[in-house]
């Protein structure tokens, strides 16, 4: 039964990767907000199936979606899809994301990984966006994961592709808000630094020195950056468009 005080009710979102880590945390934070919820997996069945599980318990709809967030064609269809589940797509958020490190010119370099890490990254969220636009409701929300590393000067080494990819996101999202403000459709993104996830080992020397250099000196949950997300597709922030929320503990102060 939906609750008509919920911010989202009534709301259809997409989230892209949303069978762990940030993007799980996201999809139970817009289904305890009210909305409905179609999200996306590459191999994490049983994940994905328990994210339903959790989702189904609060009164709300979900539906886990099978697809290669670096093909671009699947990408397509999964925003079809989503959108068929239930006549109509209000939110999209673009959680999936790899995280490939090498520092320039290693003769060593796995190229192929790097360019599935820009095909996902990159290339994956511009497909996304591109299938949704004809789809997704006038007033709709459009918010993509990136990095707060976008924000620093080249804080460690061998980070520049995964900073690059997600980079060119923000700068994407600035310019889809102009593209889509006459829709009314606001367009941001989510920069998070480290998130205790599995992608993020929050223990050891490389895990010391993040928490060293925030100025909280921790690591942030995945619940903390869903809850930034739930703000900008809620009713509250329909005045915010092509801006970047940084969520990092102070790191890139």
């Amino acid at each position: 039964m939906v609750q008509d005080h919920l911010p989202l009710a009534g709301k259809v979102a997409l989230v892209t990767g949303g069978s762990r880590g940030i993007g799980a945390a996201i999809v139970r934070r817009l289904a305890r907000d009210g909305a409905d919820v179609a999200f996306s997996y590459s191999s994490s069945k049983d994940s994905a199936l328990r994210v339903v599980s959790d989702v189904e318990a609060m009164g709300r709809r979900a539906t886990a979606l099978k697809a290669d967030q670096g093909n671009v064609g699947e990408v397509a269809e999964l925003v079809k899809k989503a959108h068929a589940w239930q006549g109509k797509l209000d939110l999209l958020i673009n959680s999936a994301g790899v995280f490939v490190t090498g520092v320039v010119g290693d003769p060593n370099a796995d190229i192929a990984a790097f360019d599935r890490q820009l095909d996902i990254n990159l290339k994956g969220v511009v497909a996304a966006v591109r299938a949704a636009v004809p789809l997704i409701s006038d007033g709709g929300r459009i918010v993509s994961i990136g990095t707060a590393g976008a924000n620093t000067r080249g804080a460690f080494p061998g980070i520049s592709d995964y900073v690059a990819s997600k980079a060119a996101v923000a700068a994407y999202s600035r310019v889809w808000a102009r593209d889509l403000g006459g829709r009314n459709i606001t367009v941001n993104t989510v920069q998070p630094g480290p998130i205790n996830t599995g992608m993020a080992p929050t223990e050891g020397e490389v895990a010391d020195v993040l928490k060293s250099m925030s100025a909280i000196g921790r690591y942030g949950e995945p619940e903390e950056v869903a809850a930034a997300v739930a703000y900008l597709v809620g009713p509250e922030a329909g005045y915010i468009t092509g801006s970047t929320l940084t969520i990092d503990g102070g790191l890139s102060i």
